[in-house]
């Protein structure tokens, strides 16, 4: 059996995930915050490191993802960059970097690919941030979009329910999808909409969309690493599948180090000096 498009690949590209796509072969993107991490990921393969502001929730104990600033994204990015060398890094541009005007957005999409070294950027929305899109991409810095549940928008929306239920909602999305790929988009993320229309938006796209809570009839998943690994356990979202129960795990081994250490049983004579 030959091997994959992604394992054949050196450095994972935005040409490569157009070829998986085009060869129907799926695209697997996780999160990643840290330098210890993305290297433990880019080990396994994995196509896709996403450093989202997911840290807001994950790393920094936030109820959203609004409270991340620029420098904070950048910071977890860089750390990220450093332990890749295959996958893909890509970037979320945090909440009011961008919104404002696109010479804001064209900024702050710079300084993340400076001052981190990532690979591509992130945005939320369609339309309404149409300008900030084209002028990043123009700059020749790579885009990913994001439509369906847009977590920045969480103010405005009042819930983390699945969007795109009714038709003209539905349709709104499928006519930014095509908009955002008419300006240079390299892919989509699709966030918990009906699994129907995921697969519609992936058919109509030549681009490659990536779901969480989309289904499966799209080009690849994505997911929080510390939600499939079970790090984390108060979200527990359909769409969610954990992995690992590594909270159990990480409990378990500090219990086990602090009964080592009451009992003096920890560092033995050759663990010492």
């Amino acid at each position: 059996m030959s091997a994959s498009i992604s394992q054949s690949a050196g450095k994972i590209t935005t040409h490569i995930l157009q070829k998986m796509k085009n060869n129907k072969e799926k695209i697997a993107v996780l999160t990643a915050y840290d330098y210890s991490m993305a290297k433990l990921l880019d080990r396994t393969g994995i196509e896709v490191v996403l450093v989202g502001d997911s840290a807001a929730n994950v790393m920094a104990g936030h109820k959203t993802t609004l409270p991340m600033t620029l420098e904070q994204m950048i910071y977890h990015a860089a750390s990220v960059v450093k332990g890749v060398q295959k996958a893909l890094v890509v970037v979320d541009l945090p909440f009011g970097s961008y919104q404002a005007n696109s010479k804001e957005a064209l900024y702050s999409a710079v300084r993340i690919m400076k001052e981190s070294g990532a690979d591509a950027v992130k945005l939320e929305g369609g339309r309404e941030i149409i300008e900030s899109v084209e002028r990043i991409i123009s700059a020749g810095i790579p885009v990913l979009g994001h439509l369906g549940l847009t977590p920045q928008s969480i103010n405005k929306f009042g819930t983390y329910t699945v969007r795109a239920t009714d038709p003209k909602e539905a349709q709104q999305l499928l006519e930014d999808a095509t908009l955002l790929e008419e300006k240079g988009c390299f892919g989509i993320v699709l966030e918990k909409i009906p699994a129907t229309l995921g697969a519609k938006v992936t058919q109509s796209v030549h681009i490659p969309t990536i779901g969480i809570g989309a289904g499966n009839n799209v080009d690849g998943q994505v997911l929080v690493l510390h939600d499939m690994l079970g790090i984390t356990q108060q979200f527990s979202p359909r769409f969610l599948r954990r992995y690992a129960n590594l909270s159990a795990d990480i409990m378990s081994a500090v219990k086990q180090y602090i009964n080592d250490v009451k009992s003096a049983s920890f560092p033995n004579e050759n663990e010492q000096y």
